[in-house]
């Protein structure tokens, strides 16, 4: 596992762009909280709070429109051109004042969310040209546990800043984490080819056009319809938290910080040991173990024990990543360079979008059923996830051995990686 991680971390563009998603991803953490502490205090509305994760959220649902400008423009050039306009759209909250100002923190945090589409479509195919492709399992683990770092750490730095110094602090702050970041993006070195010239097609039919691939594809669909699962069974195991504490554990609400340090840690081991995983093992059985270990760790919060549910958690934060970073390797993997910014953009709108139904269905569960009811459909519906991928997966192995990847051609964009 070492050795990958450090082949990667002496990787030029691999580290520049490390930087800049740790240097973005903080700023935007931080203001997140920052501005759902804002909005409370200036208007004392918990409904108005809870907005503003749904706006930085719903953009999410338009991934496949959206990320279809990723294939219309070089990769590098659009992550600095959006890195510099969400460092200008981030001053406007230097301007709320008032309850009757708090728009202004909705508008911006659903252009971030709009931003942060773009920039991931742009990310993922930035990195099939710019990181070697025998790297790009250990560089998605990488930057994986880089992303979880900065949404532990990140929240909680922006609530103090709020408040010691104010929200728009917290905003300047994340305007500077977006210019460091552009300046990071800037330095990469990537031999991009020129977006394909289809000046008949259509926006709508691009992004349809990136739709279709995926879901054809047979890897990269049930991959990444196990990844959406996966991030459906953590939202409704993370929603009971809060029951568990009180009626299972007998604890203090402040306690759910302990289980999620150690649900963190786990994070973090899981996504450094991915790339290393994933060089001994297909991505689906990467997912699929994955899935179960999760599942076990969820079961493990139905115990009634805290050092039980302890580790249940540390197994979560070890399992659920591998899912992900399976999906996102097997699309940088599987997709013609000049479809991989809509393709990446509609695999993250299958993932990410399901999270925030999930939230809210986990929270009308919770309010209506004992907590275990819902953590154990949690645990259901990782292990059927699991169960199904894997039984797909022997269906479409050949009489020869060969997988369903057998029919795919390398893509293009490979033969540029030696270089």
């Amino acid at each position: 596992m070492a050795v990958g991680l450090f082949t990667v971390l002496r990787n030029r563009n691999a580290r520049l762009y490390l930087a800049g998603v740790i240097i973005s991803g903080f700023g935007d953490s931080a203001m997140l909280l920052a501005s759902a502490v804002w909005v409370k205090e200036l208007t004392g509305s918990d409904s108005l709070a809870a907005l503003v994760t749904f706006c930085a959220w719903a953009p999410t649902l338009a991934g496949p429109f959206i990320g279809t400008l990723a294939d219309r423009m070089r990769r590098r050039t659009l992550l600095i051109a959006t890195s510099l306009v969400l460092a200008l759209v981030m001053t406007a909250p230097l301007a709320v004042r008032s309850p009757g100002d708090v728009w202004l923190l909705f508008t911006v945090l659903t252009l971030v969310g709009i931003g942060t589409v773009l920039m991931d479509a742009a990310e993922t195919a930035l990195i099939a040209s710019a990181v070697p492709s025998e790297l790009r399992g250990d560089f998605n683990g990488l930057a994986r546990t880089a992303i979880e770092s900065t949404s532990l750490l990140g929240p909680l730095i922006g609530a103090g800043l709020f408040t010691v110094l104010g929200g728009p602090t917290v905003a300047l702050l994340n305007a500077l984490s977006f210019l460091l970041g552009a300046a990071a993006f800037s330095l990469i070195r990537a031999r991009e080819p020129a977006p394909a010239d289809r000046p008949r097609q259509s926006w709508t039919t691009a992004s349809a056009e990136g739709i279709r691939y995926l879901w054809r594809h047979p890897t990269l669909r049930p991959l990444v319809v196990a990844g959406g699962c996966a991030m459906t069974a953590s939202s409704l195991s993370s929603t009971a938290t809060f029951a568990l504490l009180d009626t299972g554990l007998d604890q203090a609400a402040a306690f759910a910080g302990v289980l999620s340090s150690v649900q963190g840690l786990g994070s973090v081991v899981g996504g450094l040991a991915a790339g290393a995983l994933l060089r001994r093992l297909p991505a689906r059985a990467l997912s699929v173990i994955g899935l179960v270990v999760f599942a076990a760790g969820v079961l493990a919060r139905t115990s009634g024990s805290v050092p039980v549910v302890s580790a249940g958690s540390l197994l979560i934060g070890l399992g659920l990543p591998w899912p992900l970073i399976s999906a996102l390797t097997a699309v940088q993997k599987e997709t013609p360079g000049e479809l991989l910014g809509r393709v990446a953009a509609t695999a993250n709108t299958l993932v990410f979008a399901p999270t925030g139904l999930a939230l809210l269905a986990g929270t009308a569960m919770v309010a209506t059923l004992d907590y275990r009811v819902q953590l154990l459909a949690a645990v259901v519906l990782g292990l059927a996830t699991a169960v199904l991928l894997a039984a797909t997966g022997r269906t479409l192995r050949r009489p020869d051995g060969s997988g369903p990847d057998a029919g795919h051609r390398p893509r293009a964009a490979d033969s540029a990686d030696q270089g």
